[in-house]
């Protein structure tokens, strides 16, 4: 084994969790890798008192753990359900571990690219994040509105993380949210190195000193991180799985710094012990998140099972046909029966949903103006910016739009300063508490904003 080979297996192993079976070298490097200490391995399933445990995402339950005859090992053998889309994690693998000399990323002054202004409320949070980095192990959530201007605020703090010669982690629940991120840090921090991570992503820089992911793309990495961001920290899939929990706190070091960022934070993170919190309740160019109004639309789905659209909707609809439109969905089902009658109609538009094939270059179609009518379910409640944007959601009675939800759709509207004003509709078919709620929500914020 010469230097080569080392510094080629340190770049692909250094503060990663990998798969014996992921191995892309040898199996001799492999072994005088261990023999000189520069690769650990240990089990990724352990079985403990009747229970299995995947130690890569934290999994401890039963019904997620499948056994069978596996033609590797020869025998029965157990594998991880939970997080079998990042690699089949069984009980005949091993995880590998780099314990060779730690790289560290030299200290260097670098000059953020964006030549924006922040406002006050910005500034006071920018400046607090700064400080967080530099004392080190704090945990600090940013409050914000939508719109308020997220992204700019960590800036100074990645600038100041540079100069320490720190590594910085960005995570986010979504991989559309990643690819909207992605250009603006690189043109921010050309001269930095970076990664994009998500599934099917073809960034494939380990040692990127700037790690912009998925949160599922955080089970891979072990102690890597000095700044640790969460964006979206309320949102699906982080919040509903502990497993992502347990991967980001296995991500980062025992010192480092975690910055949670939402507009929608839960009653139990804002009351987290020796959590520090920021709010900023206006947005960057000041003005109020327009209000949601209530439109009662009769029953709606009885519309769609006969083949027509309600009134009110095809109204809407033809109302602002020089404007891009964003309607909402409860299922994919409505929205495929929905998009099945404009289609009848003759109604140019586009769908995007978890399955959908083509959603990226849909998305990007409806973002520089080739498409002026999207229909979605909630998976573009986030992340996405649209100018002069005029937003519907029909059936805001249904459970799957709760308070958060309904809150973040509404701040798809108004986002860009030439145009801070747009329709924000909830038709539905009876007024529910989690409307009343992101109403008072969104009318509070925008009072504390102009205080």
């Amino acid at each position: 084994m010469n230097k080569k080979d080392v510094k080629k297996i340190q770049h692909w192993l250094h503060h990663r969790c990998m798969l014996s079976s992921e191995w892309p070298f040898s199996a001799e490097l492999l072994l005088q890798s261990k023999q000189k200490q520069l690769v650990h391995s240990e089990p990724v399933l352990v079985y403990k008192k009747g229970i299995w445990k995947c130690v890569r995402c934290g999994n401890d339950k039963p019904s997620l753990f499948y056994s069978h005859f596996c033609y590797h090992c020869e025998t029965t053998c157990t594998y991880c359900r939970h997080c079998i889309q990042m690699g089949k994690a069984s009980s005949c693998k091993q995880f590998l571990v780099w314990t060779g000399d730690s790289l560290q990323y030299k200290r260097k002054e670098t000059t953020c690219q964006w030549e924006g202004e922040l406002s006050l409320y910005q500034k006071k949070a920018s400046n607090q994040l700064v400080v967080a980095v530099e004392q080190r192990n704090q945990a600090h959530l940013i409050w914000a509105v939508c719109g308020a201007g997220k992204t700019e605020i960590l800036f100074p703090m990645i600038e100041k993380s540079i100069e320490l010669g720190f590594r910085i982690g960005i995570a986010t629940p979504r991989t559309d949210v990643v690819k909207e991120l992605s250009p603006r840090l690189k043109y921010a921090f050309p001269t930095v190195s970076q990664a994009s991570l998500y599934g099917g992503s073809r960034d494939k820089n380990p040692l990127a000193q700037l790690v912009l992911a998925t949160t599922h793309q955080l089970i891979r990495y072990s102690h890597a991180f000095d700044v640790l961001v969460i964006d979206e920290v309320d949102a699906f899939p982080y919040t509903y799985d502990a497993s992502l929990q347990y991967a980001s706190m296995r991500a980062k070091k025992p010192q480092a710094t975690t910055i949670f960022l939402s507009a929608t934070p839960s009653v139990k993170l804002r009351n987290t012990s020796n959590l520090i919190v920021t709010k900023i309740p206006r947005r960057f160019h000041g003005k109020p998140i327009p209000l949601p109004a209530f439109q009662w639309i009769g029953n709606w789905n009885r519309h769609l099972q006969k083949g027509t659209l309600p009134a009110k909707m095809m109204r809407w609809i033809q109302l602002h046909t020089d404007k891009p439109r964003l309607i909402f969905f409860p299922s994919i089902q409505t929205l495929k029966t929905c998009s099945m009658i404009l289609n009848e109609l003759e109604l140019d538009h586009g769908s995007v949903y978890s399955e959908a094939p083509n959603r990226h270059p849909v998305i990007q179609a409806f973002k520089q103006k080739r498409l002026s009518l999207l229909l979605t379910t909630t998976i573009l409640e986030r992340g996405v910016t649209v100018e002069n944007l005029q937003v519907a959601v029909l059936g805001a009675e249904q459970p799957i739009f709760d308070e958060a939800c309904l809150v973040q759709i509404a701040g798809r509207v108004g986002r860009k300063q030439e145009f801070p004003d747009g329709d924000i509709l909830y038709w539905h078919y009876g007024i529910t508490a989690s409307m009343l709620k992101a109403k008072h929500h969104i009318d509070k914020m925008n009072k504390e904003g102009m205080l």
